[in-house]
């Protein structure tokens, strides 16, 4: 290992955070909000409504994220006269943008199966006795369900946005210059794979570790009222 390479290396590297920060951030943000309404649709139990769901999460469950992206930046170019008549060609021809659906649709799919069953934790007494105290449905959705099923998706949704984090990686076979797709670059001038490839993790181990932190921590915050009295008053010094 060759610290001088490696100290060289490490802010060229570096330059590519801000876009995988990027990638993730805005398919985490985008999926969270499409996965909540799906998941809160296959809970009224229509059919007509919960097999197109049901399918489309099969599908982006079933299917490594990678063929997705190809079939996104790859696959949307032979439909290109649609595209240009309906004035979405100047979006999707960007590598960006497909990388953003791409990732975006495939974090909802997870998102919303981890919402689902986060839905169907809530215990049936907690509805009961808010629509007892005359919440209407809309008022016990927002007070009740959706503060407890949140509450429980965060552990699961954390290991999702973890999972969101590395697969921004794979942006880089649509030419973006994110962390791995720098890493690729000085490999290709360099031959030394081994030092870029280590310093590339660890910068990936580095912002995994902070988020999964921020995250654990968030959730020790919001399950403060579970643990012991003991507890809850070394907190509030």
């Amino acid at each position: 290992m060759d610290l001088a390479f490696i100290a060289e290396i490490v802010p060229r590297l570096l330059a590519g955070l801000p876009l995988t920060l990027q990638l993730a951030g805005m398919s985490i943000l985008l999926g969270t909000g499409i996965a909540l309404p799906l998941a809160l649709a296959q809970q009224l139990n229509k059919p007509l409504l919960g097999w197109p769901i049901r399918s489309y999460v099969a599908v982006f469950r079933g299917t490594p994220l990678l063929v997705q992206i190809f079939l996104i930046y790859y696959g949307l170019g032979q439909f290109r006269p649609f595209l240009q008549q309906i004035g979405l060609w100047g979006l999707f021809r960007e590598p960006y943008w497909c990388a953003i659906l791409a990732l975006t649709l495939n974090t909802t799919a997870y998102g919303s199966e981890i919402m689902r069953g986060a839905l169907q934790t809530v215990p049936r007494g907690q509805i009961e006795a808010a629509k007892a105290l005359g919440m209407n449905r809309l008022q016990v959705l927002r007070l009740v369900v959706l503060p407890l099923a949140l509450r429980q998706a965060l552990p699961g949704y954390s290991n999702e946005i973890i999972l969101m984090i590395k697969g921004s990686s794979l942006a880089s076979i649509v030419t973006l210059m994110e962390v791995t797709g720098i890493a690729q670059g000085i490999i290709s001038q360099t031959y030394r794979a081994i030092e870029v490839f280590v310093c590339a993790g660890a910068i990936y181990l580095a912002l995994n570790f902070t988020v999964s932190r921020a995250l654990a921590a968030l959730e020790h915050r919001l399950s403060r009222h579970l643990r012991p009295a003991v507890d809850r008053a070394e907190i509030n010094k």
